[in-house]
């Protein structure tokens, strides 16, 4: 077993770290309470060429694998951006798999290049207010009228879509009840995010404020048939390609960002004094940060292990599920425990670790929560009955 990073690996990790620290403290604080998309950090990460890393090189990327693409983000992520950061080009950077994968060549050539130089902002349109996590009870529906598709439905969660000129968007074109199998009759289109037929409403919420989350209305929408990713009724297996992924980027996100609570919590351990000592040499403060740190460095190891599976074009859905799960859960209690190191100034924005909570609790929820990951583990790799 070999856990040294490869030279092209740690000048990645490198480049992120220098990219990341040109953005301080005070520009993501001051994104994330105007609710302000970063422009100025994505044209940066754009011209670094960063965007099209897993993009293949006949359509202007670098054609890496997921583990240089999860370096890269859980180093943004460690930069302070946090998941503002992390979420303003996740999409760019795997979200157009399944278009890479099951695209058309003209689909290809429209779109991919204008995503590697940061031209083009796409959004996900997949979650519905009335199916959660069941994606095959959504209920937009595309219906088909000559050499394009009429659609009509209802999105919610679409990340960025404010910001977005395209959504690669997951509609039915067959009724749930008129299918032999539930998962059959669903068909993806990346498409214009046409206003005059899509209402967006971004949703106020908890945390990572300058990325919106929003509410899509989508009201007759007409899609050419050319913006179809594949075949029609494929969908569900083609947004299947990029599950793992997702949650090894997530994964990689979530650790950076507990990285960087724990980074600030034992810097503050080390400077705040009170009764005469720091604050680091009692116990009370220092264990529980080793005990993140334990934990982080743990969760490390499952995700280069997930994203080493997904590069070798082997069964990883056990280990990307798994890393999700860990990062997730470290991040999160890292976040409480620096926030409680800081005391009543964790309270206070100005300090950030009060940023970084919101964000982590997230990481416990999207894109898939603890209790799925969990059904997940529990059915097929325990091999027990499924309980939904």
């Amino acid at each position: 077993m070999n856990f040294e990073l490869t030279a092209d690996q740690e000048a990645i990790r490198a480049a992120a770290r220098d990219l990341g620290s040109r953005f301080e403290n005070q520009y993501w604080r001051e994104k994330d309470q105007q609710h302000e998309f970063p422009a100025e950090f994505y044209q940066a990460v754009a011209e670094s060429g960063w965007l099209g890393m897993t993009i293949p090189q006949e359509h202007g990327g670098h054609g890496l694998g997921i583990t240089e693409a999860s370096i890269l983000l859980e180093e943004i992520s460690a930069s302070g951006g946090g998941m503002n950061a992390a979420s303003s080009i996740h999409m760019s950077i795997f979200g157009m798999h399944p278009v890479v994968v099951h695209g058309s060549d003209d689909l290809k050539s429209r779109t991919l290049p204008r995503i590697t130089n940061g031209d083009l902002h796409v959004c996900f349109g997949v979650t519905e207010p009335g199916a959660g996590l069941d994606t095959t009870r959504i209920t937009t529906f595309a219906r088909r009228d000559g050499d394009s598709y009429v659609v009509n439905g209802h999105k919610v969660w679409i990340s960025k879509a404010m910001e977005s000129e395209k959504i690669l968007l997951l509609t039915r074109t067959t009724k749930f009840g008129d299918v032999d199998r539930k998962t059959d009759g669903l068909t993806l289109f990346l498409t214009d995010l046409d206003r005059n037929h899509v209402d967006i409403r971004p949703i106020l919420k908890m945390g990572r404020n300058a990325v919106t989350s929003n509410e899509l209305f989508i009201d007759d929408l007409r899609v050419p048939v050319e913006d179809r990713v594949g075949e029609e009724g494929k969908g569900f297996e083609y947004i299947l390609d990029g599950l793992n992924p997702e949650r090894m980027l997530i994964a990689a996100e979530a650790l950076g960002l507990g990285r960087v609570a724990l980074a600030r919590a034992v810097k503050y351990g080390n400077e705040r004094e009170v009764f005469g000592r720091q604050i680091g040499m009692n116990q009370g403060i220092q264990f529980p940060l080793a005990d993140s740190l334990a934990q982080l460095d743990a969760a490390e190891l499952m995700l280069r292990k997930a994203t080493w599976l997904y590069d070798k074009k082997r069964a990883c859905g056990r280990e990307a599920n798994t890393a999700k799960y860990l990062c997730a859960d470290a991040a999160f209690t890292a976040a409480d425990r620096a926030l409680q190191t800081h005391g009543g100034m964790g309270y206070a924005e100005e300090y950030d670790v009060a940023r970084y909570f919101r964000e982590a609790r997230l990481m416990r929820i999207a894109p898939i929560s603890q209790e799925m990951v969990l059904n997940f583990l529990g059915t097929h790799v325990l091999g027990m009955p499924k309980s939904y």
